[in-house]
């Protein structure tokens, strides 16, 4: 049984169809890789699933309740975690600091959030940088500091939009570990990814959006040998 089950969900901008009746599910633990040429609808539908703007019609069930068109901070209280493709961190704020906002959705006591703050900055290999700026660190800790605040609300599915985006080889390394690390956690990950390389090993499944539709879902061999997908990355002849 699917944590997650979007079903048929479409999403509309005036004129514009950025979602097409989409539908698959995420498994409890699973990493699943959600791609596409830009343009696709990728992040349309992440907005969909964290509250972030709600479908014109379709459905978004996690763990059983019916989600579809709530807000942000109740999607979050539901157990959806969610970074964006642009680290959004409290620049001013030190990293500690950072994480401890997330945590205090789930309570108010100062102490446990710091402790739970450190324990995640350990956790994605930021503890040494706990009284840094958030706004002084690398494009990589910062993606790496916004998934130790996501994952201060204690989700039971994370979000992440391009965490590897511009990131080098050994950046990417590190990412795709913290990422095990999640899955190990038993925290099912949707994952919008341009980096291939990065998300094709680690995936349980990936799903394919060209146009705001699913054209292939499957595990990463299927996909990546599927001729329409092939077409919709490279064109065809």
């Amino acid at each position: 049984m699917s944590l997650l089950r979007v079903e048929e969900v479409t999403k509309r901008f005036g004129g514009i169809v950025a979602n097409e009746n989409v539908s698959f599910g995420v498994g409890a633990g699973q990493i699943v890789g959600l791609i596409g040429p830009n343009g696709a609808g990728k992040t349309t539908m992440f907005n969909c699933i964290a509250g972030n703007g709600s479908p014109s019609s379709g459905r978004i069930i996690l763990d059983g309740r019916d989600i579809t068109g709530l807000s942000p901070e109740q999607c979050a209280r539901a157990g959806v975690g969610r970074t964006f493709q642009i680290a959004r961190t409290f620049t001013s704020m030190t990293a500690l600091e950072n994480v401890m906002v997330g945590a205090f959705l789930t309570g108010r006591n100062t102490v446990a959030a710091r402790e739970e703050a450190l324990r995640l900055l350990h956790f994605v290999n930021l503890g040494r940088f706990a009284d840094k700026p958030a706004g002084s660190m690398t494009i990589s800790e910062q993606r790496r500091l916004a998934v130790a605040r996501a994952l201060a609300i204690k989700p039971r599915l994370l979000l992440m939009d391009e965490v590897m985006a511009g990131l080098n080889p050994t950046e990417v390394r590190e990412t795709v570990e913290v990422v095990l690390k999640i899955r190990d956690q038993g925290i099912a990950c949707l994952i919008v990814e341009h980096v291939l390389e990065g998300i094709m090993p680690i995936a349980n499944a990936i799903v394919v959006l060209d146009y705001g539709r699913k054209i292939a879902e499957g595990t990463p061999q299927q996909v990546s040998n599927d001729p329409v997908v092939i077409a919709a990355y490279l064109g065809d002849e």
